[in-house]
């Protein structure tokens, strides 16, 4: 077979998917709020009942050892928000349906700058239960009210009958969640029937998917292509599509919008984009994590450095939103012996495959860049002490690899907490997450400044004692990076997903977690009840959590929250 022939019988195959797509849009806009609901319980129920199968095929291709506590991450991020996701989107359905704002039942507060809150976590008593001491709140940009956040939550399920057109949705190769969740973000928010093409890194899990989001293929709202760039290439570019999402690197999404070499750069550079269609993504960057100085004992400084090694090499360092360049203050007196735990944490965590596509290309130019760049086990390579007055790649490039960077700033708790702020939103690349370790004692030391720091940091979560990358994991909260950003200054993507309280235009996420553990917590006098969180890469049972959890998320009940508790506190 001639690689013509194979170009036009792939062609032929995709122009097949599309035209299925502009007819399924009418069986999209016929189906009214009720058999959209009930779409959604059927893909959450397949993928309950794949989950082992989803599991399985992710642990493959990123050659996880048999039986290690790593897997965890794989059900953690894999079927468990999908399952999540599916239930909280019906219940904005099922308000809709009975004439309510998806909100109702939200508490909503002020918050710093003239910002309605809406507080997505916890919701239910099941919340409050398994994530005790975390909490999320989405914050609308100053000057929309309350009134206005609840008579706009609901998107596109507004008007049902309204479709957006046929989508493209470019997957991520590395988060096994973000395809699917991303495919019912387009259907749900946007009203638009969606070819979701795999990342070739996960064609294995294309029959999982297939089963998955079967109702919808079924129904003729969603097909599932495969292929290299050249599929993606012809889908984006398809007369009939008429909107792309994508999940990846800036450069990646550069290309696509605006081509490649010279010829792109100057496209890019003179605002004329080669892709004619809308364009929505999220696309990582360098994520910074905050160490606010403060007297913490010994076993805080472990538990934290145990943390941000989790927040880089979770996944292998393969995530959008891994920290990148953690900010100490140089007059901090514990400021060696946290390092030193950092250091220790790096090196003593479990050791995984590279599976990622050149990611020890990433880790070499890291150290080539670096002179005083420390390989810290494995792959890993911790990068001392960086220049703020000298941007060189950690600051400017997603390395989307294992490598961590320490910056140290001047000043005392509130300078170097202003110092910090403006270098994360004026020195790194990017948008998606920023990070805040700060002890309890702190943070009611800094009152109302910390609010405002955290209002001040342009960034599309914001987390405080916690990861991220729960906030990635919460359903109900938006994912994506801080608003404002266009095509040829894209920095961590335009728009949002996830967000299955469909709330219109969001500026933000911020998430909130408990200093310290469980048992370590109630000693200190904290209501948080949390041990050690399953998805921290040192969590001992978290292969036996994260399947249980799992199961929890497809059926909650009183009758397995016991075996759940022992599990995670095994850890």
């Amino acid at each position: 077979m001639t690689d013509s022939l194979l170009a036009t019988e792939r062609a032929s195959a995709i122009d097949r998917a599309v035209d299925d797509l502009v007819r399924g849009e009418a069986a999209w806009a016929a189906c009214g709020l009720a058999r959209r609901r009930e779409l959604l319980e059927r893909v959450g129920a397949a993928t309950a009942a794949q989950a082992e199968a989803w599991v399985r095929a992710a642990v493959a291709y990123k050659r996880l050892p048999d039986g290690s506590p790593l897997v965890g991450e794989e059900w953690i991020s894999g079927p468990y928000p999908v399952l999540t996701s599916t239930g909280a989107l019906a219940a904005s359905i099922k308000a809709l349906e009975e004439g309510r704002s998806p909100v109702d039942g939200f508490s909503v507060r002020r918050a710093p700058g003239g910002r309605v809150a809406v507080r997505v976590l916890p919701h239910s008593v099941w919340d409050q239960l398994l994530l005790s001491g975390f909490s999320a709140e989405v914050w609308m940009p100053p000057g929309v009210t309350e009134e206005t956040v609840r008579h706009r939550a609901g998107l596109g399920q507004r008007r049902p009958a309204e479709t957006g057109g046929v989508g493209v949705v470019l997957g991520a190769g590395n988060i096994t969640s973000i395809p699917v969740l991303d495919v019912l973000y387009e259907l749900y928010a946007h009203n638009r029937v969606v070819a979701l093409k795999l990342n070739p890194v996960t064609d294995g899990l294309f029959d999982v998917f297939t089963r998955v989001l079967a109702p919808l293929i079924d129904l003729g709202v969603v097909r599932i292509l495969t292929g290299g760039a050249d599929v993606g290439t012809y889908l984006v570019h398809h007369p009939k599509v008429g909107h792309v999402h994508m999940t990846g690197s800036a450069a990646t999404h550069d290309a696509i919008v605006f081509g490649t070499g010279p010829e792109g750069a100057a496209r890019k550079k003179a605002g004329t984009p080669l892709l004619d269609k809308p364009v929505t993504s999220e696309l990582g960057g360098v994520s910074p994590t905050i160490v606010v100085p403060g007297e913490w004992s010994e076993a805080d400084l472990r538990f934290q450095a145990e943390h941000i090694a989790t927040q880089r090499l979770h996944n292998g360092g393969y995530n959008c939103v891994a920290s990148q360049v953690v900010l100490v203050a140089s007059g901090w007196p514990q400021k060696d012996r946290f390092l030193a735990h950092l250091r220790a944490a790096l090196s003593d965590a479990p050791q995984r495959p590279a599976y990622y596509p050149g990611s020890d290309d990433r880790v070499a130019g890291a150290v080539a860049s670096y002179g005083d760049a420390e390989r810290v086990g494995g792959g890993r390579v911790l990068i001392g002490n960086l220049d703020p007055a000298q941007p060189g790649p950690a600051l400017t490039t997603e390395y989307f690899a294992p490598v961590l960077a320490v910056m140290e700033l001047p000043g005392d708790t509130r300078q170097f907490l202003a110092a910090a702020v403006n270098t994360a939103n004026e020195k790194l690349a990017g948008t998606l997450g920023v990070n805040l370790l700060a002890h309890p004692r702190t943070i009611a030391a800094l009152g109302p400044a910390l609010g405002a720091a955290i209002a001040e940091l342009r960034y599309g979560t914001v987390a405080l004692n916690a990861w991220t990358g729960v906030g990635y994991l919460t359903a109900t909260a938006p994912w994506g990076a801080f608003p404002g950003h266009t095509l040829d200054d894209v920095q961590s993507g335009i728009g949002v997903v996830h967000n299955a309280v469909l709330l219109d235009g969001p500026e933000r996420t911020v998430v909130r977690g408990p200093f310290r553990p469980a048992p370590r917590s109630i000693l200190h006098g904290e209501t948080a009840l949390s041990p050690k969180p399953p998805w921290f890469v040192t969590h001992r049972t978290a292969a036996t959590t994260g399947r249980l959890l799992t199961d929890f998320a497809a059926a909650p009940r009183w009758s397995a929250l016991p075996r759940l508790f022992a599990s995670a506190l095994r850890g």
